[in-house]
């Protein structure tokens, strides 16, 4: 026998001893990884949806301080409904989303953190209109409804 045919026997019945088989089956499970569940708010799924919402949040129902309501054009109005619905829809903490509209009419709206009141998103909203010089500042909280409005909740500051 040449020398590779006497290393080649052992390894060969090494492979073969691999192969047995002892009446038991082990299968090789992935590691289970478990990935923490962040809260996240709904959101409209659809362009359609954010537009119909957009067009229901109306800053007459609560978000802007009446006084100052009075005083805005159309155009504030509708720069002032936009701002309100995009800060409560998606905006974060801390990060106030600036408007302006006629005639030197500018506002910003801040939010607070996401909160769940009886299943629905609602958020603490500070809304400062400035009018001729004059600052109009209405606080409150709002929650979405489930059809995406959202509508101030009474007896809030």
């Amino acid at each position: 026998m040449n020398r590779s045919s006497l290393i080649a026997v052992p390894l060969f019945a090494l492979l073969l001893a691999g192969c047995s088989s002892t009446g038991t089956t082990q299968v090789a499970q992935a590691p289970v990884v478990v990935q923490p569940v962040i809260a996240q708010p709904m959101v409209p799924t659809s362009a359609q949806n954010v537009q119909t919402a957009k067009l229901t949040t109306s800053i007459s129902n609560g978000f802007v301080d009446p006084a100052a309501l009075a005083a805005m054009t159309a155009k504030d109005s509708n720069e002032a409904n936009s701002a309100q619905f995009y800060a409560l829809q998606f905006g974060r903490p801390g990060a106030p989303r600036q408007w302006a509209g006629d005639k030197g009419t500018t506002g910003s709206v801040a939010v607070g953190p996401y909160v769940r009141v009886n299943n629905l998103d609602c958020r603490d909203f500070t809304h400062t209109v400035k009018v001729g010089g004059t600052d109009y500042v209405k606080k409150g909280t709002a929650c979405r409804e489930q059809n995406g409005n959202w509508n101030v909740v009474q007896g809030a500051a």
